[in-house]
C-alpha cells in the first residue's frame, strides 16, 4: 500500500524528461549494461576484441562471463591502424574516445555491422545506430551516483524476459559525494566518491533505481551539451597551437565529455591540479597493459583530460588557459 504523508524527500525538477536513450536498457552502470548485451547474445559470443586503451572495468563483464578476448592497439588519432577482420563468433569493442569520435563510430559501424559494440561511456550525446549494440554511462557527464543504459538490442521476448528478471538498485547508499560536492569542496568530497565508486563495482546487474531515473529526468540536456560544446570551442581556440593532439571538427560530433590536450610537458598535469584544475588520468591500468613506448602508454601519460562540463563558462576557460600558457603547453 502507498504511503500518504509522512517527511518530504528530496524534490526533484521532473519537467525535463531523459529524450536520449530513453528507450534503451537501463542499468546500474556502463559496465553492467554491456553485460547485459554480453549476456543477451549468449553462447554466439566466442571471442572479443578490445582497446589497450579502455577502462579495466570494461573487462569485468568479459572474465565474468569466461568470454576469451585480445587488445588491439590505436595511434594518436584515437583510431584503429589495422582494424581485425572477425571470425564467426567473434566482436570487437571501439571506444567513442571523449565523445569525439562520433564520424569513426560510423564507419566502423557500416564496416562491421551486427559485429561491434561501442563504448559510448565517455560519449552521452553520441546519436544511437540502428542495429548497433551500445552503451552509455550518464554519471560520467551529470551529477549522478550510478547509471549505465544499453542501446541498439533487440526487444525480443527472450532480452524482455532477462531484463524483467532483474532486481532494481538502490542508489541512497552512494549518494553522499554528491550533496557535499553543494556544499564543501571536491577535495573534501572525494573520499565519499572513492567510496561510493567501490560500492558500485561490488554490486550485480541490477535495472537503474528510481532516484537515478528521477535525477536524470531533471537535467535539462540541451542546456549540458551546449554549454560543454561553447566551452569546448572557446578553449580550442585558444590552445589549439599549443595542442599537439589532432583534434576533429567541433561539426563532426555531439557534444565531448573533455577537451583533449595532449602536452609532452612532464609537469604540466601536477600544475594543473595544484592550480585546482583537476585532471584525470585515464586509464591508469594501461601502464601495466602496455610497454612504455606504445601509443597507448603515451596517451595515458600525457594527453589531459580539460574539464569543460556544464557547471563552468568563460572565466573557469580562462583560468585554464592562463595556467596552460603559464607553465608553457
Amino acid at each position: 500500500m502507498k504511503e500518504i504523508g509522512g517527511y518530504f524527500e528530496l524534490e526533484l525538477n521532473e519537467r525535463y524528461r531523459p529524450s536520449l536513450h530513453s528507450d534503451g536498457y537501463q542499468f546500474n552502470s556502463g559496465r553492467h549494461a554491456l553485460e547485459f548485451i554480453l549476456l543477451s547474445m549468449g553462447s554466439k559470443v566466442k571471442k572479443i576484441y578490445l582497446p589497450y586503451f579502455t577502462c579495466e572495468v570494461v573487462l569485468q563483464p568479459i572474465t565474468k562471463l569466461n568470454i576469451p578476448y585480445e587488445f588491439y592497439p590505436i595511434n594518436f588519432s584515437l583510431e584503429i591502424d589495422n582494424p581485425p577482420a572477425l571470425k564467426e563468433g567473434e566482436y570487437i569493442i571501439f571506444n567513442n574516445y571523449f565523445g569525439i569520435k562520433d564520424v569513426s563510430i560510423q564507419t566502423l559501424a557500416l564496416l562491421y555491422k551486427d559485429k561491434i559494440i561501442i563504448d559510448n561511456s565517455q560519449a552521452w550525446y553520441a546519436p544511437e545506430i540502428a542495429k548497433t549494440m551500445m552503451f552509455y554511462s550518464p554519471r560520467k557527464y551529470f551529477g549522478l551516483p550510478d547509471g549505465g543504459i544499453a542501446t541498439g538490442l533487440e526487444k525480443n521476448l527472450s532480452n524482455e524476459n532477462l531484463y524483467k528478471s532483474l532486481d532494481k538498485d538502490f542508489s541512497y547508499r552512494r549518494f553522499s559525494h554528491l550533496l557535499k560536492r553543494h556544499e564543501l569542496s571536491a577535495s573534501e568530497g572525494y573520499q565519499d566518491f572513492s567510496r561510493n565508486s567501490s560500492l558500485l563495482g561490488t554490486e550485480p546487474l541490477k535495472k537503474m533505481s528510481d532516484l537515478t531515473t528521477k535525477l536524470l529526468g531533471s537535467i535539462d540536456m540541451q542546456i549540458a551539451k551546449d554549454k560543454r560544446r561553447e566551452n569546448f570551442d572557446f578553449l580550442n581556440q585558444h590552445l589549439d597551437s599549443l595542442n599537439k593532439f589532432n583534434l576533429p571538427s567541433l561539426d563532426t560530433f555531439a557534444s565531448p565529455l573533455v577537451y583533449p590536450f595532449l602536452s609532452f610537458k612532464e609537469d604540466l598535469r601536477t600544475k594543473l591540479i595544484e592550480n585546482k584544475i583537476f585532471v584525470p588520468t585515464y586509464w591508469p591500468n594501461v601502464y601495466e597493459w602496455c610497454d612504455k613506448d606504445s601509443t597507448e602508454y603515451q596517451l595515458t601519460k600525457y594527453l589531459l583530460p580539460i574539464p569543460i562540463d556544464q557547471r563552468y563558462g568563460v572565466d573557469e576557460m580562462l583560468k585554464i588557459i592562463q595556467v596552460i600558457n603559464f607553465y608553457g603547453g
